[in-house]
């Protein structure tokens, strides 16, 4: 089965560029993203610009509406995802709870439905 892993935090939140915790941080994504990687279980993976550059789009009526930011305004944003094929969601939340951010913010994990 194939899962979505959205990782939740608020920008600010956890260490930042330049501290002395930023490296360790980040080494942590590249350790799990090795580990996703060496056990076949990764499809796809990416973190995404600060929420400053999101554009929002609705269509109401007829009428294109597009707002910046993202739509929720909430203190977590969505700040980067994995996809990985995983035997079930068990699997799938263990390889969640290893992701950094599980410890500053919060990772949904949700199957994804396939259309074959």
């Amino acid at each position: 089965m194939q899962f979505i892993l959205l990782i939740y935090n608020a920008e600010n939140n956890g260490p930042q560029p330049g501290t002395e915790e930023f490296g360790p941080y980040m080494q942590g994504y590249v350790d799990f993203t090795e580990e996703v990687k060496a056990a076949g279980k990764m499809l796809a993976g990416d973190a995404l610009q600060s929420v400053t550059t999101a554009t929002t789009v609705a269509v109401r009526e007829g009428q294109v509406q597009m707002m910046d930011g993202p739509f929720a305004e909430t203190k977590e944003q969505l700040g980067g995802f994995y996809i990985l094929d995983c035997e079930d969601l068990d699997e799938a939340l263990a390889y969640a709870a290893k992701i950094p951010d599980a410890a500053l913010g919060r990772i949904e994990v949700r199957p994804i439905m396939m259309f074959d």
